[in-house]
């Protein structure tokens, strides 16, 4: 039996998964969310998402999807989760797959013109939005970055044919600034940083009760959750990995809260693997 059916919970409140079920409308978050809407709305073209490991970005990439879910007549969504391309060809090879253009293409030029065409077809005869959305960002390299550049320049009097979203670690920041005329190019860009100690407490507390938690008593008293908060700096994905192995503690000792005991060892423990 899972901890969390001990706990009464319907499913697991803390796991690493993007799931936009469990996304915590932080300020911050719920700010690059909205602003990514109104950019994809507005078509303004490329909109850059920086942040470091575990600060959010993928779950923060599915929930945008889902705020457009009925809307499928009016927009086109494609991701690309692991842009690492060793060349130019098989970036722009992989671009026509996904925008499932079938004729046999030749070259990168061929491959250009083919997705020129495409873009035009959708988003000025069918008056569809086309967004792609590239995650894990800070893998791509310079040629595909010039490639991405170069797609940003096709447009109509009034917006960008390609709703382009990075997705990114930090690092990428640097790079994407050597290149001529690329911030220029940039509609919307946008940090995301870690949570504070409030906010951290009011995660925790969320992804509880979107996983069934009713009862009156939290598990996590204000005590813990500061220890919690001290150790994780904020950043989701440690907080959810720390709270997932308190509440499997708490099972196994068959306590009824999460105390400063448990959470303690626990992070006694992690520090060893630091």
């Amino acid at each position: 039996m899972s901890y969390f059916t001990v706990l009464g919970l319907q499913k697991e409140p803390f796991s690493t998964s993007p799931d936009p079920a469990f996304f915590y409308h932080s300020l911050e978050h719920n700010t690059a969310l909205h602003r990514l809407e109104i950019a994809i709305r507005l078509r303004r073209g490329l909109s850059l998402i920086l942040g470091d490991v575990g600060t959010g970005k993928t779950t923060l990439s599915r929930t945008l999807f889902q705020s457009f879910n009925g809307e499928e007549d009016r927009f086109i969504f494609q991701m690309i989760l692991d842009p690492n391309y060793k060349s130019e060809y098989q970036f722009l090879t992989s671009l026509t797959n996904i925008f499932k253009i079938t004729p046999d293409f030749r070259s990168t030029i061929d491959h250009r013109e083919a997705i020129e065409k495409y873009l035009f077809q959708k988003g000025v005869e069918e008056n569809k939005t086309i967004v792609l959305l590239i995650d894990e960002g800070q893998k791509l390299s310079q040629p595909i970055l010039e490639i991405l550049r170069t797609l940003l320049n096709y447009e109509t009097n009034e917006y960008k044919l390609l709703q382009l979203i990075i997705v990114a670690q930090m690092e990428l920041l640097p790079r994407v600034k050597k290149i001529r005329n690329f911030m220029d190019r940039v509609s919307l860009k946008y940090i995301i940083n870690p949570l504070d100690e409030k906010e951290t407490g009011e995660l925790i507390n969320f992804r509880l009760r979107q996983a069934g938690y009713d009862r009156e008593n939290s598990l996590f008293s204000a005590g813990v959750i500061k220890k919690i908060y001290e150790f994780s700096q904020g950043y989701p994905r440690k907080i959810a990995l720390i709270c997932h192995n308190c509440l499997e503690r708490l099972v196994m000792e068959g306590k009824d809260v999460i105390d400063e005991n448990i959470v303690d060892n626990l992070l006694k423990e992690e520090e060893q693997w630091l």
